[in-house]
C-alpha cells in the first residue's frame, strides 16, 4: 500500500481509501459483515475511511464507529455533511450554514462514537449560503477540536477558487481537499478542477472509479442487462443501451476491457490504477459492499500503469472527456434552477 500527504495537512493517508457508502440499509445491512470488511481493509494497510451522514441515514457512520473501536488512533476518518437526513422539506436542516453544519458535526461525532473527525467535508455546494459563513463555521470547529481539517465535495472550479480567495482575504482556514467524480469514462475534471487543486495544494479524493458500476466488469456491450437491480436500478438511464447517448460508453467499455485483458488484470483493477496515476490525486475512494469486492479492489493497490497503457486509454477516452453523465447534484443552480435562467420565474 502506498501513502501520500493529504492536502498539505501533514496527515499521511493510503492511496486507496475505503468508502463506506455501501454499509447499511443502502448496501450491506449486516453490521457484523460490514465491520469485518472494514477490519480487513485496515489489516491490508488502508488507513483512510470515508463516510457521510446521509449514507443509509446515519447507519453507515454508526457501523464505521463500531469498527474503529480500539483502532481509532491509527485511522484517518473522513465524513461529510450537507444533505437532509429526514424530510427534505424541513427547513434549516440541510446546506452549508453555520446553524446546520455545527449540528451535523455533533451528530456525526455521536454516531461515529469519536471525539474528533480528521477530515470534515461539505458534501455539495450551497449557493444560498455565503461561502464566508461556511468557512467561518468550519474554522471555528477546527479551533474547538471537533475536526482536524475540512474540505469540499463535488465543487466546481469556480467555487474552489472563490473559497480559496475568501480564506486568504478573511483569514479563515481553507478547504484542504476536494472530492470529485473521476474514472476512465468521466475525465472532465482533468480540464480545470485537477489543475486548480494541484496549484492550490489541495488533496483530491476521487470517488466512483468504476463509473457507478459501469466498469465493474459485469456489464458488456450486446449482453442482457438487468435494469431492475443493483446500481442499474438506481439510475437506469446510465446503463440503458437503447439510449443513444450511452452508445459511446459501451464502445469505450469494450476497448478498455481489451486493455485490461492484455495486461492480465481485471477491469476494476485497471480502473483504480488509472485514477491513482494522476499526480493531482491523493487517494481513490472505493466502496465495496462485500468481502469479495474488497479483495478485488485491494489487488489494484500495487498495479502501476506504464506510458503505453495510459496512451491507449487516452485514445479510447481523450483527456478531459466525460462519456458518463455528470452528477446531477453537482450541477450549478444556473442549470438546475429555472428561476436563474428565465426572468418570468425570477420576478415571481
Amino acid at each position: 500500500m502506498h501513502y501520500r500527504t493529504l492536502g498539505g495537512t501533514g496527515i499521511e493517508v493510503s492511496a486507496h481509501c475505503l468508502g463506506a457508502m455501501m454499509f447499511g440499509a443502502a448496501g450491506n445491512p449486516d453490521h457484523d459483515d460490514s465491520i469485518r470488511i472494514i477490519h480487513t481493509a485496515l489489516d491490508q494497510g488502508i488507513n483512510f475511511v470515508d463516510t457521510a451522514d446521509m449514507y443509509s441515514t446515519g447507519e453507515s457512520e454508526e457501523i464505521v464507529g463500531k469498527a474503529l473501536k480500539g483502532r481509532r488512533d491509527d485511522v484517518v476518518l473522513a465524513t461529510k455533511g450537507h444533505f437532509p437526513l429526514d424530510d427534505e422539506n424541513v427547513r434549516n436542516r440541510r446546506g452549508n450554514s453555520r446553524r446546520w453544519l455545527t449540528r451535523a458535526v455533533e451528530d456525526s461525532l455521536r454516531r461515529l462514537d469519536t471525539d474528533w473527525i480528521d477530515l470534515y467535508q461539505v458534501h455539495r455546494p450551497d449557493h444560498s449560503t455565503d461561502i464566508e459563513e461556511t468557512l467561518w463555521a468550519l474554522t471555528d470547529l477546527v479551533s474547538a477540536g471537533k475536526i482536524r481539517a475540512f474540505g469540499c465535495s463535488a465543487f466546481p472550479a469556480e467555487d474552489i477558487v472563490e473559497a480559496h480567495h475568501v480564506s486568504e482575504t478573511r483569514g479563515y482556514g481553507r478547504f484542504r481537499t476536494n472530492q470529485p467524480v473521476y474514472s476512465m469514462l468521466a475525465r472532465g475534471i482533468e480540464r480545470s478542477i485537477l489543475p486548480i487543486c494541484r496549484r492550490l495544494g489541495m488533496g483530491v479524493l476521487t470517488y466512483s472509479p468504476l463509473a457507478f458500476g459501469f466498469l465493474s466488469g459485469k456489464i458488456r456491450k450486446g449482453q442482457p442487462i438487468d435494469l431492475t437491480s443493483g446500481r442499474a436500478a438506481l439510475a437506469p438511464y446510465r446503463f440503458d443501451p437503447t439510449i443513444p447517448g450511452n452508445a459511446a460508453k459501451y464502445d469505450a467499455l469494450e476497448q478498455l476491457i481489451e486493455v485490461a485483458e492484455d495486461l492480465g488484470v481485471t477491469l476494476p483493477e485497471l480502473a483504480l490504477a488509472f485514477v491513482t496515476t494522476h499526480p493531482a490525486v491523493t487517494s481513490v475512494i472505493a466502496g465495496p459492499r462485500t468481502m469479495e469486492q474488497l479483495t478485488g479492489l485491494l489487488k489494484a493497490a500495487d498495479l502501476a500503469l506504464d506510458d503505453e497503457t495510459l496512451d491507449r486509454i487516452d485514445k479510447i477516452v481523450p483527456p478531459g472527456t466525460d462519456l458518463y453523465p455528470a452528477v446531477a447534484a453537482a450541477e450549478p443552480p444556473s442549470l438546475t434552477d429555472i428561476a436563474q435562467r428565465r426572468r418570468l420565474y425570477a420576478d415571481r
